[in-house]
């Protein structure tokens, strides 16, 4: 399995998650899911599916 892997939603890269001794450790890469930065998680899946309910629970950006 590699130590570290792409977290993407929805065409966007959210980050990466890299493997450590206690899980999964997530490395934002945009402003938008700083807010998951440095959070340990138990696999990849969990990790994607925190970015994903984390940018739905974001207010979407639409032009005015």
């Amino acid at each position: 399995m590699p130590n570290a892997l792409v977290i993407e939603v929805a065409s966007t890269t959210a980050g990466i998650v890299a493997g450590s001794e206690r899980g999964f450790r997530f490395y934002s890469s945009t402003p938008e899911f700083e807010e998951l930065d440095g959070r340990i998680f138990r696999s990849p899946a969990e990790a994607t599916r925190a970015a994903i309910l984390h940018s739905k629970a974001r207010p979407s950006r639409k032009a005015a």
